[in-house]
């Protein structure tokens, strides 16, 4: 989700340790479906849409990246409005800036469609401003000013971390300000980027909760919205089953994205949205992981510390001679214990001598470390850095396609990203 990932670069980048080294339909207005509602009508023309979230802690490196591929993209997303506590916009990227202007005017150029992100994740915040009538309004007529007073395009609205109470309000929300793009036939996109949502019994062992209540109503969104970006990313440890079969195996197994869920995901929430107005969400990035494994060596405690671009682990890689493994969800990983842990812990080397014949150089650390606890029930903890490279970002594009979907949607463009994913994004 976009908040985890802000909050961690956030974190990084107050503490100046971001680790970067070395979600289309035509353009017709949108229509009356019953007395009172308007409906998001725009089709898609048929062709893969390739839109890209440009964070605002990134702006110069992020303008810089999509500029240069805007040949390929049907969207740019500025991810640079925050909303304040009483509903009003801020304007995290300095929107008029030279880099953001100068990108505009390039992707006019093109016609490649400028539609800014709202992103919001106070969660009292959110519920207080949407469940007040008159606040709401105030909120959906800021939103309204800042698109028509910059010429965007329209509007990405990124509100994550809402209350399961909030659900009718946000509803509320989305109709209104559809209704606000349909008049005078402004022609203006409304998009809407929502988490990610498994079956139940991915999520659940056993029988799941009789009664689940969730934040966001998949057939308002997709009555309302143009296009639903779903957050396909920080997959992490949240699949139960792909989790246990990878116990079974004696892997690490924390993705980005694993192909197999995203398409669980896509395949589970299109039963409310069209897949004509879906577009699948890709991450560029990953984590670190400080795996610390159980005492009976059936698998590992997962703590996630930073978040980097491509180049911080390759570096590492290169350092400790050690290859990255294409692993089983389609994604780059590896482990290692890193030079700078206590001495009086098991090594890199120690580790690697215990890992079974045949465990490739990036499994090493963690083999060994699961095979440590199983013999002598001793702990060794090892670091675990996976992320999502060229190659997985080209699985997930070829997936969109398998499912026809509208597009795919990628967060993000900072500079950073493996530069052979634009291979892919066509």
């Amino acid at each position: 989700m976009h908040v985890l990932f802000f909050k961690l670069a956030t974190l990084s980048l107050l503490a100046a340790v971001i680790l970067t080294s070395a979600a289309p339909l035509s353009a017709s207005a949108a229509s009356s479906s019953k007395k009172g509602e308007t409906k998001s009508t725009k089709e898609a023309s048929g062709k893969l849409e390739v839109s890209g979230w440009i964070p605002y802690w990134r702006t110069d490196a992020g303008t810089r990246d999509a500029s240069a591929h805007l040949s390929q993209l049907t969207e740019v997303n500025p991810f640079g409005y925050t909303v304040k506590a009483d509903g009003t916009l801020n304007d995290a990227a300095n929107i008029q800036s030279r880099a953001w202007q100068d990108l505009f005017k390039a992707a006019k150029a093109k016609k490649v469609r400028v539609i800014p992100t709202v992103m919001w994740s106070d969660t009292d915040a959110i519920h207080k401003v949407l469940s007040d009538p008159k606040k709401r309004a105030a909120h959906i007529q800021s939103i309204v000013k800042a698109v028509n007073d910059n010429g965007f395009d329209g509007i990405d609205i990124d509100y994550e971390g809402k209350k399961a109470e909030t659900r009718t309000y946000y509803s509320a929300f989305l109709k209104e300000l559809a209704a606000e793009f349909g008049k005078k036939k402004s022609n203006k996109w409304l998009m809407c980027t929502i988490e990610a949502r498994m079956p139940l019994e991915a999520r659940f062992s056993g029988t799941p909760p009789a009664n689940i209540e969730y934040a966001n109503d998949f057939k308002e969104i997709n009555t309302y919205c143009d296009r639903v970006r779903v957050m396909t990313y920080d997959q992490q440890t949240a699949d139960l089953q792909l989790n246990a079969a990878a116990r079974a195996a004696n892997e690490a197994y924390a993705p980005v994205a694993d192909v197999k869920w995203v398409e669980k995901v896509i395949n589970y929430m299109a039963k409310d949205i069209d897949k004509k107005k879906m577009s699948i969400g890709i991450a560029t990035y990953g984590y670190i992981y400080q795996l610390m494994p159980y005492t009976d060596g059936s698998g590992f405690n997962y703590i996630k510390t930073e978040a980097f671009n491509p180049a911080y682990a390759t570096d590492i890689a290169a350092k400790y001679g050690i290859t990255p493994t294409r692993n089983r969800a389609g994604e780059l990983s590896f482990t290692y214990v890193p030079k700078e842990q206590v001495s009086a812990l098991p090594n890199q080397g120690f580790l690697a001598a215990l890992a079974p014949r045949g465990t490739t150089s990036g499994n090493l650390a963690a083999a060994g470390a699961l095979a440590l606890a199983k013999k002598d029930k001793k702990q060794a903890p090892v670091q675990l850095l996976w992320w999502s490279d060229a190659k997985a970002i080209g699985d997930k594009v070829a997936l969109a396609k398998k499912l026809k979907v509208a597009g795919v949607s990628v967060f993000k463009f900072d500079g950073g990203s493996d530069p052979k994913m634009w291979d892919y994004l066509k």
